[in-house]
């Protein structure tokens, strides 16, 4: 799933290191929008503003975490 995901948000933001240790810093409310919308049209989950924290958004494994907990609420 992580390797999805990377490759889902590297098409969508060329520009983000999704490799590095805090890809928060790198974002802009655009740049995190458009996560949130890639990661919930992909797997149907509702991901929204509660989502988009520097936590859930602080490297991949946080990232793929998210979409996991969120998988399994659903």
């Amino acid at each position: 799933m992580k390797e999805e995901i990377k490759s889902l948000l590297e098409d969508a933001l060329p520009l983000v290191n999704f490799d590095s240790d805090f890809i928060f810093a790198e974002l802009d409310s655009l740049g995190i929008t458009t996560i949130l919308m890639i990661l919930s049209e992909h797997y149907g989950i509702q991901l929204d503003h509660r989502d988009a924290t520097p936590k859930n958004l602080k490297d991949l494994d946080h990232i793929v975490a998210m979409v996991q907990k969120k998988l399994q609420e659903k």
